[in-house]
């Protein structure tokens, strides 16, 4: 038995639950990083925590891949790959561009998958086949990506510039300087910008695969193409390129691979 929506709005309210009465209250932070600044929260922990105990009760004999509570049985046919908070920074910093990231893989391949901003109450969730959006504008409506027709015409969307080393650093500026416009700062809520057809490329590096997990089928299932920068598939994260369009993608992609 597979999951269905319903399973997946189950799993989104429970997570919640845990994360929106900790948003803008001053929570604590612990750093995960030694010389740096990795943040979770106890947001983090309890939602994945939430996420779990649904998944394995309905589902036991599937696999999960979680940022917070470690893995189990990744070699299974079925793995649920969770996020509980993507973008803990903007979190923490009162800023509502976090989601939550809740996908569901089949034999390795992302096959469906949610992101949900409770704050917003925007929910974009992959069903297998198509992508569809709800929130405060409308109810079950299904998304598409948009083909702007060439590099010079795309908006670029990257969590910031600060997350390239100076290798990368200097091939993703090669793609902003050709870009019509550029913005920085959404992390998860870019990804869904480009299902929906509002923006048209979102380039990233170093991504965990519970980064992209529930993403990779909402842009697909939209019609757009996410890929890692050498073209491969970006199920196990890494250097990330998402496009609305394969024109669009292969032309940033030529510059990013350095091909």
């Amino acid at each position: 038995m597979l999951p269905d929506r319903d399973f997946f709005d189950a799993l989104a309210a429970a997570a919640k639950a845990e994360t929106l009465p900790r948003f803008r209250t001053g929570l604590s932070v612990v750093n995960k990083e030694q010389g740096g600044f990795d943040p979770v929260t106890e947001g983090d922990r309890a939602a994945e925590t939430a996420i779990r105990a649904l998944i394995t009760a309905r589902f036991p004999e599937h696999g999960i891949l979680g940022e917070e509570h470690g893995n189990v049985g990744l070699d299974r046919e079925h793995v649920w790959v969770i996020d509980p908070i993507d973008g803990t920074r903007a979190f923490i910093s009162g800023l509502p561009v976090w989601g939550t990231l809740i996908g569901f893989q089949s034999n390795g391949r992302a096959a469906m998958g949610l992101m949900d901003q409770p704050f917003i109450g925007e929910r974009y969730f992959a069903d297998g086949t198509n992508a569809w959006y709800s929130g405060p504008d409308g109810e079950r409506l299904q998304i598409s990506v948009r083909d702007c027709g060439s590099l010079a015409d795309a908006t670029l969307f990257t969590t910031s510039p600060h997350i390239f080393g100076s290798d990368d650093l200097a091939k993703y500026r090669s793609v902003e300087e050709k870009v019509r416009l550029f913005r920085y700062g959404c992390d998860c809520y870019a990804y869904v910008l480009l299902a929906s057809g509002h923006i048209d490329l979102v380039v990233e590096n170093n991504l965990k695969p519970y980064d992209v997990g529930a993403l990779i089928p909402i842009i697909e299932q939209a019609g757009g193409i996410i890929t890692t920068w050498d073209g491969d598939r970006p199920e196990n994260g890494g250097n990330i390129l998402a496009a609305g369009s394969k024109a669009v993608h292969a032309e940033a992609m030529k510059l990013l691979s350095g091909k």
